[in-house]
């Protein structure tokens, strides 16, 4: 009895390979439509939610630096630029900001913060 794939071996895996590429498609599909669906939502409640502006302080800063490999060998990589503030009530909240906007800001400055939900519109120092 040989344990290696005969004949038969082969007509498993041709048997097989459509299950799994519609199970792998589908996921794929599934995670686009989800993402998608989580995005609109929130973009959704942000607009639904009041424009605040209130005292802050600048508490932290951070980066999230993320690495693409494309064709060709050609890697890029793309950075997302986020801010902690603090509000008087001792709150904290992070909220994305642009690249210009994150060069602007240190850690310490306090002023006035403007948001809408989780959508960062802007910080006056004080």
């Amino acid at each position: 009895m040989s344990m290696g794939f005969g004949m038969g071996g082969f007509d498993l895996i041709f048997s097989i390979f459509p299950f799994l590429f519609i199970t792998v498609f589908v996921i794929v599909i599934g995670t686009f439509i989800v993402t998608a669906v989580r995005g609109v939502g929130t973009w959704s409640k942000n607009n639904a939610s009041p424009r605040l502006t209130v005292s802050a302080e600048v508490a932290a800063k951070r980066t999230c630096v993320s690495h693409h490999h494309g064709q060709n060998d050609m890697h890029h990589s793309s950075t997302r630029y986020y801010a902690t503030f603090q509000v008087e009530s001792g709150d904290r909240m992070e909220l994305a900001v642009s690249g210009p906007e994150y060069g602007m800001l240190a850690e310490g400055d306090r002023g006035t913060l403007t948001f809408q939900g989780t959508r960062y519109l802007g910080f006056e120092r004080s």
